[in-house]
């Protein structure tokens, strides 16, 4: 009995080290199949996130966009970092995600930060190492653990332009 309860144990530890390591491995060789997963599980905070995302001194934003194919608007919780014309976001799961999708092809959306909406357009990717700089050094980290390679450059809309 206690011989196949640390079997059982031993396969746990194995099982809590390997698969971080190979959704890690997996998402910096940009496996479709790890990055899939990847963002699945991540859609199950998503509501926890969107409680506080957008709001003063939150970690995330929120990138407001209409649907390319529904135009129905949707809201999605992002890491964007201000520029002096915009913001720039790094995309973990790349540039098919659909939120991305959908800001490239409307060319413009509203991004909310420290509690304050900004409309935004010209919406290009770029590589993250351009702006690599621009982020914390925490997010820099994980963007190498993980492979980030690019993101989404955005600038603010002025009222002169908005008129």
């Amino acid at each position: 009995m206690l011989g196949q309860i640390m079997i059982l144990g031993g396969v746990l530890v194995l099982a809590a080290v390997t698969i971080p390591v190979v959704v890690i491995l997996g998402m910096r060789a940009r496996s479709p199949l790890a990055v899939d997963v990847v963002r699945r599980f991540s859609r199950l905070f998503r509501p926890f996130q969107m409680r506080t995302a957008g709001r003063p001194g939150a970690y995330a934003a929120v990138i407001r966009h209409t649907g390319r194919r529904s135009g129905r608007t949707y809201e999605t919780p992002v890491g964007a970092v201000a520029t002096d014309d915009g913001f720039v976001i790094a995309l973990p799961y790349g540039s098919r995600a659909h939120w991305v999708r959908n800001v490239l092809v409307s060319g413009s959306a509203v991004i909310v930060m420290d509690g304050r909406e900004s409309q935004v357009a010209q919406p290009e990717l770029i590589p993250l190492e351009s702006v690599a700089a621009r982020f914390s050094p925490g997010d820099q980290r994980g963007h190498r653990m993980f492979g980030v390679r690019e993101c989404l450059r955005v600038s603010r809309v002025t009222a002169q332009q908005a008129a």
